[in-house]
């Protein structure tokens, strides 16, 4: 059984300045997604941090597109935050996508040199994703901005103690 949401999350949240985000997101399940999706903004709006979102079909292109992003992008982000919902079904399709997308996303976190967060919701019902985000079980995506912005700061505070 899942936690209710990690309360203590929330606690000493980090300022940092001129912090820049990027939310990759899929298409599927845009109304769960989108929920993900406005919890982290608003978390990031409360904490004076930048954001851009992209928006991909689906979880597997996840890890393509954060690590094209930061290969290719301007501006590189400071951390990215990797938002899908996948549904259990009648097929093994199910196991494959969620391997998939956690397998790309750990390879990116030792890969980049900036943390990717993991906010894919793997799910057996859609009522589960539902009290995943504003439910019993707390709001994944507003965690997953405060992971962001903590991962960031951990990063920064290895720099200072050069």
């Amino acid at each position: 059984m899942a936690s209710t949401g990690n309360n203590e999350l929330y606690k000493g949240i980090p300022i940092i300045k001129d912090a820049f985000v990027v939310i990759v997101k899929t298409e599927w399940n845009s109304p769960i997604v989108d929920k993900l999706e406005e919890g982290a903004i608003a978390v990031f709006n409360e904490n004076n941090i930048a954001y851009k979102v992209v928006t991909v079909p689906g979880a597997v292109e996840i890890p393509f597109a954060i690590n094209c992003y930061q290969k290719e992008a301007f501006k590189k982000a400071d951390a990215f935050i990797a938002f899908a919902t996948v549904v259990r079904g009648d097929t093994p399709h199910f196991d494959y996508v969620c391997q998939s997308v956690t397998d790309g996303i750990s390879t990116l976190n030792l890969q980049l040199d900036v943390p990717v967060i993991f906010g894919v919701l793997t799910v057996n019902t859609e009522q589960q994703a539902i009290e995943r985000v504003g439910g019993i079980h707390g709001h994944k995506g507003e965690e997953a901005a405060v992971a962001a912005i903590k991962m960031i700061a951990l990063k920064e505070s290895f720099r200072d103690r050069k």
